[in-house]
């Protein structure tokens, strides 16, 4: 009998934890394979609990720019530096509150924030747009990839350290 309620009680505390590390819907579109995706809940408790920024992409399943900025998030530039954040995808049109509620100059799309572990979006890493300055290229890596290492800077955070190779492969 007590054993059924250590067994109950543990299920209970950790359905909370389950929950709370829910990978967002159309993750493996955006190479959830290679970037740990996290939905909003569980990606800004994570950047609370270990101080590690958030870089939070929101996107719509219908829009061409949107479906063209995914291939930036398969370059491997991108996915080692991704491990230095706390990446959050967000289904704009699904989560209606959570666009408008980080939506500092709209809720347009693609729309890329950089954000503290204080929950402070910044107003410095933005893209080269000044219309929309949370849009970045959507067709090449290199200006996500220069925000992320101004992000390192800003936040003083050290890079991940690099996965060690399987055995039997070898670091070219």
């Amino acid at each position: 009998m007590l054993r059924s309620i250590v067994c109950a009680v543990c299920l209970l505390l950790a359905a909370p934890l389950t929950a709370s590390a829910r990978t967002p819907d159309h993750a493996a579109e955006w190479n959830g394979a290679e970037i740990s995706w996290r939905d909003v809940r569980s990606g800004i408790y994570e950047s609370s609990q270990t101080g590690r920024p958030v870089i939070m992409v929101f996107h719509a399943t219908w829009c061409s720019a949107c479906k063209r900025f995914r291939a930036v998030f398969k370059d491997p530039a991108v996915v080692a530096a991704s491990r230095d954040f706390v990446m959050i995808l967000v289904d704009a049109d699904a989560e209606k509150q959570i666009n408008g509620a980080f939506s500092p100059d709209g809720t347009y799309g693609p729309r890329t924030l950089f954000i503290d572990s204080d929950g402070n979006v910044s107003d410095k890493l933005v893209g080269s747009d000044p219309k929309y300055p949370h849009s970045l290229n959507v067709d090449n890596p290199d200006e996500l990839l220069a925000l992320m290492k101004k992000a390192r800077e800003t936040y003083n955070i050290a890079p991940a350290p690099t996965p060690a190779p399987a055995p039997g492969e070898s670091r070219t």
